[in-house]
């Protein structure tokens, strides 16, 4: 499944159910993602299950992709994703990592 398959999925869940589904919700929604990322990292910290970290990464990923729904509409997320690996595969090895090879 792509992730414009992914985004359409989700609004159908998010219409079901009756959840945040106005643009004025994507701050909601981006809050509920960085919620998901704790409890992933959580989840990761007490040993928990690999399913259980899947679970909770996946939940983040929904948030991420539903917000993008509602934030970006008319951003193809497929074609944002290959543009995006592009550009970062042409970056060059540990860019942004520099401050780690400094010494103090």
């Amino acid at each position: 499944m792509h992730l414009e398959d992914m985004k359409k999925e989700i609004e159908r869940l998010v219409v079901s159910k009756g959840f945040y589904n106005k643009p004025e919700d994507v701050p909601k929604k981006l809050l509920f993602a960085f919620i998901e990322l704790g409890e992933a990292s959580d989840a990761w910290k007490k040993g928990e299950s690999q399913e259980k970290i899947a679970e909770e990464l996946i939940d983040t990923i929904f948030y991420i992709l539903d917000a993008s729904r509602l934030a970006c509409p008319d951003v193809n997320m497929d074609d944002m994703f290959q543009w995006k690996l592009s550009k970062n595969l042409g970056r060059p090895y540990q860019y942004g990592e520099g401050h780690r090879s400094k010494q103090l």
